[in-house]
């Protein structure tokens, strides 16, 4: 008797899941199509466009459909699983079917779009083979991210054009989606990715906090989060953990810069316009890398999400964290919705955040291409972008979730009798009175770099770089000046030296250089800083 009890226990056990699973997991299971989408998109993205495509599809063809997410982490998690995935898949493909021999050259020149010239031919042969093969790691598409992440995945070969600019050829203008704004891409010439949505980045704080910390009013710019009120209050991620966090800090460095330049202008107009822009891009970097260590030196915490810090911030566990608008915007809507809406705010400082896309694109070997295409065709068209600002129950919105996010398609915002039906009807990011004006040219290729940068100055030193920071605001003057000097020398940081010897350390193939310059950089800070507290301490 006791045996046949504990057998019954292990079959309910076993059995359990699938009495409770969902109707519609269980339809899920015998669709007619399937889609496999890897991504970083929260629950609510993934529900109501899991939805909305089902419902569009079925409309459209009649068939059923299984949308099939893959969630692994953020943009940094997915980047190594396609790696290991196309590079397994690559080596079945080029021993198995081609009979070649593999090597570790083989394997970094078939993901490589720059070879050397003297590579051998072999080798160069690895990139032309994979490039015309249909190689695939199972997955159809990738949504969700920064730019840098899908151009990243583009020049390694695995994005492919999904032909839905020649479908659609009217979406892909000025008046509609536009190749760039501000400075930004929105759209990949060669197809291989096409931005889905906008994004920005900005603060979202909890008033009652800032009251009990006596700042008085709305934060309002980027320089509010390094006031020295809010030492162990501020929440951030790591920047090589969350490309979005990377590019907000990419951002304050680039505001930064043109002030610095906006200043030159007018200082020295007879100089020339070349040597003006090249001092203010390399005095800019310093003043950027300058407010972001203090920032650093108010963090609570370095995370390893991105959608930690809003959580955090509405709880009252941090007085304002660094956010992605739509995590900052959704969280005000959870706080709404329990009946106290004025305790979150949320800025995108003006002139600070540049407006950038998050990105879908096809990958190479997609196993259900046609389908796939399909879904990035109804997340581009307007009942798909409908679904980023509707508010849910609307007539064409999401069914559960306020997704607070701004569609790509400039014509979304020519709709005045939509006003009523969105969740954020005054927000219109095509006509912003200052927007950020993004300079590639000027960090794009040093976004590793500065992330790599930002994460040993402030989060492999903080415990140091708090005590400094917090002896410096003790200290009267002159000793605070003094002691701030030594704390904010950035002369191992410079801009010249970041695009030497420390993205050729990050470039090379040996991963011991990189943790070589962690430990040499790290070091190199926690003397400064302790230089600093002694200063501050009164040590001549």
């Amino acid at each position: 008797m006791k045996r046949f009890i504990i057998i019954f226990a292990l079959v309910a056990i076993v059995a359990l899941p699938f009495a409770l699973r969902s109707k519609r997991a269980a339809a899920e299971e015998h669709a007619d199509d399937t889609v496999v989408i890897i991504t970083p998109h929260n629950e609510a993205i993934r529900y109501e466009y899991g939805r909305g495509f089902q419902d569009w599809y079925r409309a459209r063809t009649g068939r059923t459909v299984a949308v099939d997410w893959r969630v692994i982490g953020g943009t940094s998690e997915i980047a190594q699983f396609l790696e290991g995935g196309y590079v397994t898949a690559f080596q079945n493909y080029w021993t198995g079917k081609l009979g070649k021999p593999w090597s570790a050259a083989v394997q970094a020149a078939f993901q490589s779009d720059r070879l050397a010239a003297d590579a051998p031919p072999g080798v160069r042969e690895a990139r032309e083979i994979f490039l015309r093969s249909a190689v695939g790691c199972g997955i159809d598409l990738f949504f969700g991210g920064g730019t840098y992440d899908f151009s990243k995945q583009a020049q390694a070969g695995r994005l492919v054009d999904s032909g839905l600019r020649e479908l659609h050829p009217d979406w892909f203008t000025d008046d509609v989606i536009p190749r760039t704004h501000g400075g930004e891409e929105f759209w990949d010439p060669d197809g291989r990715w096409l931005g889905t949505v906008l994004s920005s980045y900005g603060i979202i704080y909890n008033r009652d906090s800032l009251r009990r910390l006596g700042f008085a009013g709305e934060l309002r710019s980027w320089s509010d989060f390094a006031d020295p009120r809010f030492v162990g209050e501020v929440a951030l991620a790591d920047p090589t953990k969350s490309g979005s966090i990377a590019e907000a800090f990419e951002n304050m460095i680039q505001q930064q810069m043109q002030h610095r330049l906006r200043a030159l202008q007018a200082a020295e107009p007879a100089v020339d316009a070349k040597t003006r822009e090249t001092q203010a891009v390399r005095e800019g970097w310093l003043a950027g890398l300058r407010l972001i260590q203090l920032i650093g030196a108010n963090a609570r915490y370095f995370t390893d999400t991105s959608q930690k810090p809003p959580i955090d911030v509405a709880a009252g566990d941090c007085a304002m964290g660094l956010c992605i608008d739509f995590y900052g915007r959704q969280q005000q809507e959870a706080v709404r919705r329990r009946g106290d809406s004025e305790r979150i705010g949320y800025v995108s400082p003006a002139g600070g955040s540049a407006v950038a896309v998050d990105p879908v694109a096809l990958l190479r070997g997609a196993p259900h291409r046609a389908v796939a295409v399909a879904f990035m065709e109804y997340v581009l068209s307007m009942d798909g972008q409908k679904l980023w600002n509707f508010r849910p129950g609307t007539p064409g919105g999401p069914q559960r979730y306020a997704l607070r996010r701004l569609p790509v398609r400039l014509d979304f915002y020519r709709h005045a009798e939509w006003r009523a039906l969105r969740s954020d009807p005054d927000e219109s990011p095509y006509d912003e009175a200052e927007p950020l004006v993004y300079h590639p040219e000027w960090t794009g290729a040093l976004f590793r770099e500065m992330a790599f940068v930002v994460r040993v100055m402030c989060q492999d030193t903080h415990v140091e770089l708090v005590e400094a920071w917090k002896a410096a605001i003790a200290a009267p003057e002159p000793a605070r000046s003094r002691a701030l000097a030594a704390l904010q020398d950035m002369s191992a940081v410079d801009y010249d030296r970041v695009r030497g010897a420390i993205h050729q350390a990050l470039s090379s193939r040996n991963k011991a250089d990189e943790v070589a310059l962690a430990g040499e950089l790290g070091a190199a800070f926690r003397r400064q800083y302790a230089r600093a507290e002694e200063i501050a301490r009164g040590s001549p």
